[in-house]
């Protein structure tokens, strides 16, 4: 079962060499890494290209012009060969076990579409600073799961014969593509947690999703959702009607507050651990 590692790229050499030894170190033996570079500079390219060289894993394509993340990201699983693709940015790393523990799910379970675990955060030279703590196995087959909070995370990995039966990412994305793909999965199949720390997530000035924009981040996701909501053709939720329009990310984002609910919350409990038990 061939795996394949995707990375968008654009303008982070200087950070990439740590990716690079972190993926060279997976002790699963069959995959592909293909970097598909968003129109950075020369000099940039020219230094991911340096790196990966001597490496035939190592495969490197370049959009004709910058074109945004959810473009990149979309063409990216185009490109992949592998069975099974997970997303890995240029800045960030995976540790040894991560390809091998994602793909032994896949072999194992069959209806399993896609899968994920825990990341740690760490500063700005790959040191740990904190877990992503709200990681954990969620309720399958719930029409209203929409990742809200956000539970399903870093490392993200997917059969891509079933991501080719969906609408696919949104290529106008800019923000959320991530979660725009996360929740056409979850439409497909089952989704597993893995309980590991498999991906460093590195903060740094220079991180895309870590600009000072929330309010732009929060519009992307609530759009993805809203999508989600249409897709689905959910009329309420929890006796809320859902808007015909995408107006803003509050009024979206409103229909979910239930869920941060103590009952809701022991109800999601009780399911969760029911599905364990009987998958």
């Amino acid at each position: 079962m061939k795996f394949s590692i995707l990375i968008a790229h654009y303008n982070n050499a200087a950070l990439f060499r740590d990716c690079y030894k972190s993926l060279r170190k997976q002790t699963y033996p069959d995959w592909e890494a293909v970097i598909l570079d968003d129109a950075s500079s020369e000099k940039e390219k020219e230094e991911i290209q340096s790196i990966i060289q001597g490496d035939e894993r190592f495969k490197f394509f370049e959009n004709k012009k910058n074109s945004g993340v959810g473009f990149t990201k979309s063409k990216l699983i185009e490109l992949a060969t592998g069975e099974i693709c997970g997303f890995v940015d240029p800045d960030d790393a995976i540790l040894p076990t991560a390809i091998e523990s994602a793909v032994h799910v896949f072999k194992q379970k069959k209806n399993a579409v896609l899968t994920y675990s825990r990341f740690m955060i760490c500063d700005k030279d790959l040191n740990p600073i904190a877990p992503f703590k709200s990681a954990m196995q969620v309720k399958n087959g719930d029409p209203y799961f929409f990742n809200y909070p956000i539970q399903m995370a870093h490392f993200i990995t997917f059969r891509k014969d079933v991501y080719e039966q969906t609408e696919k990412i949104n290529p106008a994305l800019k923000i959320a593509e991530d979660q725009d793909l996360y929740l056409k999965m979850y439409e497909k199949g089952d989704v597993y947690f893995i309980d590991d720390t498999n991906y460093l997530y590195r903060t740094h000035a220079g991180g895309i999703s870590q600009n000072n924009n929330k309010e732009k981040s929060y519009d992307y996701f609530a759009q993805v959702v809203f999508n989600t909501m249409k897709r689905r053709n959910l009329i309420s939720i929890n006796g809320k009607k859902i808007p015909e329009h995408y107006s803003s990310y509050q009024e979206i984002f409103s229909l979910l507050e239930y869920q941060h609910g103590i009952l809701y919350r022991i109800k999601k409990k009780i399911s969760i651990t029911l599905q364990k038990i009987f998958r």
